[in-house]
């Protein structure tokens, strides 16, 4: 199994209750259901006020490298992260467990 990790941070002035920031959350929240590829799917809003936390983030898994690259590849994945481009900047890891 890979687990994919991603951790958001909204670029500066960009606030969480935006109308693109709730679609492109939106988006994320219905990926789970949408990319068989997907074992394991959840995302949410970081609770923490420590300065170096970052806003949103994503944990999911997949089998193996090639289900990586079919969910990273998927239209719904891309149309999500076309949205989130635009307001923010992340992170990522992706680690066999």
């Amino acid at each position: 199994m890979i687990r994919h990790l991603v951790l958001f941070k909204l670029n500066d002035g960009v606030e969480r209750d935006e109308p693109r920031v709730a679609a492109g959350v939106q988006a994320f929240r219905e990926l789970g259901g949408l990319i068989p590829e997907l074992e394991f799917w959840e995302c949410g809003w970081n609770v923490s006020d420590r300065p170096i936390a970052y806003d949103f983030a994503i944990n999911s898994a997949v089998t193996d490298a090639a289900a990586l690259q079919r969910y990273l590849e998927h239209p719904a994945h891309q149309a999500g992260v076309a949205q989130w481009r635009e307001f923010a900047t992340w992170v990522m890891a992706d680690y066999e467990f």
